[in-house]
């Protein structure tokens, strides 16, 4: 065992902290915060703890991505 309690599932997810938060989407924690401060992504109080939601995190992720264009046929140009 590793010392850590379990958490019950409680149909919320699990919660990360800012760091484990951060790591995940390959960021500093101090624009995480930022972010935090800017409602850019959704978080928990727990006390004067500040978690985030794994699926919160997911869905950032979905929700940024960018599309990639259709691929077009180059016409040579006339000389």
């Amino acid at each position: 065992m590793n010392g850590k309690a379990a958490m019950p599932d409680s149909g919320l997810g699990s919660l990360l902290t800012l760091p484990e938060a951060a790591a995940m989407l390959r960021i500093k924690v101090s624009t995480l915060r930022a972010w935090l401060l800017r409602r850019r992504i959704p978080y928990c109080k727990v006390g004067r703890l500040v978690r985030i939601r794994r699926a919160d995190v997911e869905t950032l992720i979905t929700a940024s991505v960018v599309p990639a264009r259709p691929a077009t046929t180059r016409v040579a140009p006339q000389a």
